[in-house]
């Protein structure tokens, strides 16, 4: 098997480290808007269940 020389690793670093940086930062950006909006919504009721086994 072929070696790949220092700088193709270092590149798919960078691009691997750049992908998760922005999946990281749309995730947070979409948890703000979620949680903002969830601010307006209706109470939402919980039953409490009581399971007897």
């Amino acid at each position: 098997m072929p070696q790949m020389s220092p700088l193709n690793w270092l590149l798919l670093f960078f691009l691997f480290s750049i992908i998760y940086i922005m999946f990281m930062i749309l995730n947070y950006f979409n948890m703000t808007l979620i949680s903002q909006s969830s601010k307006k919504s209706v109470k939402i009721i919980v039953k409490p269940m009581n399971w007897k086994w």
